[in-house]
């Protein structure tokens, strides 16, 4: 059996007061059970971590690409030319851009690379235990995979038969953009870390026309009548979005540190927030509390609406120190958007033959609702609260 050597990595560190820097390459063969060794190499000094001509560690890793490390990548473009499609997402698409997204990157790339490669190597790569995650994705017989296919080898068809068997299989127009995105970002990796010397072959797929879109829009006694089917948290949940236009991560992850009830300003979160307002600062996403996207973070005046529903909520018995949420479960723990959506979302929209009820649709619901029925929407929303 062949022996594949693994991709150089490195690490900078600091010793006595310098940068310096060394790698190391693992034997492949080491994982099929031929005793594959670790081979290590100092490359050397690269300048001072302490004092005043000090380097910055991104500094420092930027010198020693330029001056190390690069050099030692083109000594193995020649003897990785074999690589394939898997084996590069495994060693170095996963590890150097995937894993350095968000949760929410991650979780996307997750969903998306399975129907690039087979759902099982994805599985493994990102060390999923298939078990005890819902996501069941299975080999698809027939499925025109890219794991296989060398690297160098890929080119626009092999997009093309990708794209064609998911609109085949009926998946909508988005989610063949999804599918085509994430190619395209694996092989603008494999353009920079010179594996594929041609252009992006992903760019060059042209997807089928979008189909005409008839995007759901709520009308006054759509709403109402959604909000009087609803109870505690998906209501609470509603009119948040409804008057806020704060999308659901943003809702579930609003702590009480981020909203001022009061007609003074607060500084409960470290930062001052002007009175009668949200600040969006944070959203729960798949079980992690983390910083809303670079453009989110904002201060919101809290409608008039709105306020009685969440001075309600501020006086219950329990959960309502600084750092718990809004919106909680019995337990004081963030409420599970995903559990909301498919136990009670999806019911309600059925019973009342909305299907294409969405957190989305109703955060979009606001301008109609103010522009069209401003007085009557004032006295049915308190109502229903």
């Amino acid at each position: 059996m062949e022996r594949v050597r693994l991709p150089l990595l490195n690490d900078i560190y600091e010793e006595k007061g310098t940068w310096k820097v060394r790698s190391w390459e693992e034997d492949g063969a080491a994982e099929n059970g031929l005793g594959g060794r670790e081979k290590r190499h100092n490359l050397g000094w690269i300048g001072p971590a302490r004092g005043p001509e000090r380097l910055t560690k991104k500094q420092a890793q930027r010198i020693a690409w330029e001056n190390f490390l690069s050099r030692l990548r083109q000594d193995q473009i020649a003897a990785q030319s074999g690589m394939t499609v898997a084996n590069f997402i495994e060693t170095s698409f996963v590890p150097e851009h995937v894993l350095s997204k968000r949760l929410a990157g991650r979780s996307y790339y997750h969903a998306i690379l399975k129907h690039v490669i087979a759902p099982e190597e994805v599985d493994r790569i990102l060390h999923v235990d298939r078990q005890s995650s819902k996501a069941k994705l299975k080999s698809i017989s027939g499925w025109p995979y890219l794991s296989d296919l060398r690297v160098q080898d890929c080119g626009p068809e092999h997009i093309e038969r990708l794209i064609s068997a998911a609109l085949l299989r009926g998946y909508s127009f988005q989610t063949l953009v999804h599918i085509r995105n994430v190619v395209s970002a694996v092989f603008s990796h494999a353009i920079k870390m010179h594996r594929y010397t041609r252009e992006n072959p992903a760019r060059m797929v042209k997807l089928p026309d979008r189909p005409s879109r008839n995007p759901h829009q709520l009308t006054f006694a759509q709403a109402k009548e959604v909000l009087e089917a609803m109870r505690y948290p998906e209501k609470e949940m509603t009119l948040i979005a409804m008057l806020t236009r704060m999308n659901v991560a943003e809702i579930c992850g609003l702590q009480w540190r981020h909203v001022n009830l009061t007609g003074m300003t607060s500084h409960l979160s470290g930062e001052p927030i002007p009175p009668i307002t949200i600040a969006v600062r944070k959203r729960w996403y798949r079980g992690d509390l983390d910083d809303v996207q670079k453009g989110r973070a904002k201060n919101l005046p809290i409608p008039d609406l709105l306020l009685p529903m969440l001075l309600k909520l501020s006086g219950r018995a329990r959960f309502t120190e600084p750092n718990d949420f809004v919106l909680v479960s019995r337990a004081g723990t963030p409420i599970n958007a995903i559990n909301i959506t498919a136990r009670r979302l999806r019911t309600i929209g059925e019973e009342l033959q909305m299907p294409w009820l969405t957190w989305h649709v109703f955060r979009h619901a606001h301008e109609t609702m103010e522009a069209e029925f401003k007085a009557h929407f004032h006295y049915h929303l308190v109502q229903s609260s």
